[in-house]
């Protein structure tokens, strides 16, 4: 009987533990020099998060190269069912182009609900979608829901346009 076969290592792999590392422990010291202010909406002032971060993919990292050196090797990936020698559906690509560039001329003057609901079902409609109203409504419904998100979640204020007054 004959020994099953093993792969040899992919020490290619420790470039991916290295960078997750290096980026850990730059990422900490990032943080470490941030100004530590605090007020009394934030307590804990902005160090907190990014050192926890940075901490995690040191984790991640030291986890990686123990699963590397034990032999471990991720599964390639499968890819989908698409025929590379096929060309290129220009037709979409320029379709979902130009719902981008709809939406950042449209963005400021109707404001995101109305642009961002145009690039929804604009790129729904370039990747295939053709239920026509079905899609509207999600484009829609992402909209707000990004919207109030922002400016609920985030404090941030995205443009409103045209429906000032009304969100």
């Amino acid at each position: 009987m004959s020994e099953p076969v093993t792969a040899p290592p992919d020490r290619a792999q420790y470039g991916v533990c290295a960078f997750l590392a290096v980026v850990g422990v730059l990422v900490m010291i990032d943080a470490a020099r941030t100004d530590p202010a605090t007020n009394s909406n934030d307590p804990i002032g902005p160090r907190p998060v990014p050192i926890l971060i940075g901490a995690l993919l040191l984790v991640v990292a030291v986890a990686y190269t123990i699963d590397v050196a034990r032999g471990g090797r991720g599964e390639p990936e499968g890819g989908e069912d698409v025929d590379p020698g096929s060309p290129i559906d220009w037709r979409t690509v320029a379709l979902v182009i130009a719902a981008f560039a709809l939406n950042a001329v449209l963005i400021e003057p109707l404001g995101w609900v109305i642009s961002g609901s145009l690039l929804f079902w604009g790129t729904a409609f370039a990747l295939g979608a053709r239920r026509h109203l079905v899609s509207l409504a999600v484009a829609v419904t992402l909209a707000l829901a990004t919207f109030y998100g922002f400016a609920i979640g985030l404090g941030v204020a995205l443009p409103a346009g045209i429906l000032q007054g009304i969100l």
